[in-house]
């Protein structure tokens, strides 16, 4: 039998990683980059890997302002946020070379938003073969990479 070990990923599975108020505001100020995974500020936008990725190199793009739909950006957030996009796709695959991504956002609790309040934009880098068995079988996803050494892998690139 091989035992596959991903500590991290407990609070997750137990319910127990709610955060109080807003994920992404609150990261933001407490100006703990690394140790919040943001790998970039921008004017209006800032990203970070997802701490409970679906899988290795799971960034979100969020906007500074805490707002919830689409029609709340403003032309130079929604331009940012695009060109981000851009520059984080062009990074994740020279980094970690994946086939194909997942790119997209989930608007309201109804749409799948696990943060419903705060818009952000998901990047998930995609391999052929990483839905094997353990998703299919047993409701488990292996995320093969410490998200410390993901983020020191993407942030030295990063400009």
């Amino acid at each position: 039998m091989q035992i596959l070990w991903a500590p991290w990923r407990a609070k997750y599975v137990s319910g127990d990683c709610k955060e109080k108020g807003c994920l992404f505001c609150e990261k933001v100020k407490e100006k703990k980059d690394e140790e919040n995974y943001i790998l970039f500020r921008g004017k209006h936008c800032m990203v970070m890997l997802n701490a409970y990725p679906y899988n290795n190199g799971h960034l979100m793009i969020a906007p500074y302002r805490h707002i919830a739909s689409l029609e709340e950006l403003k032309k130079g957030e929604a331009q940012e946020m695009m060109d981000v996009l851009f520059e984080m796709v062009k990074v994740i695959k020279e980094v970690m070379h994946p086939e194909g991504f997942n790119i997209g956002m989930n608007l309201g609790r109804a749409g799948g938003a696990g943060i419903a309040d705060h818009l952000h934009l998901h990047i998930v880098p995609r391999w052929v073969g990483d839905s094997n068995f353990m998703l299919t079988l047993s409701k488990t996803k292996v995320i093969s990479e410490a998200l410390s050494e993901t983020y020191h892998k993407l942030k030295e690139k990063i400009k």
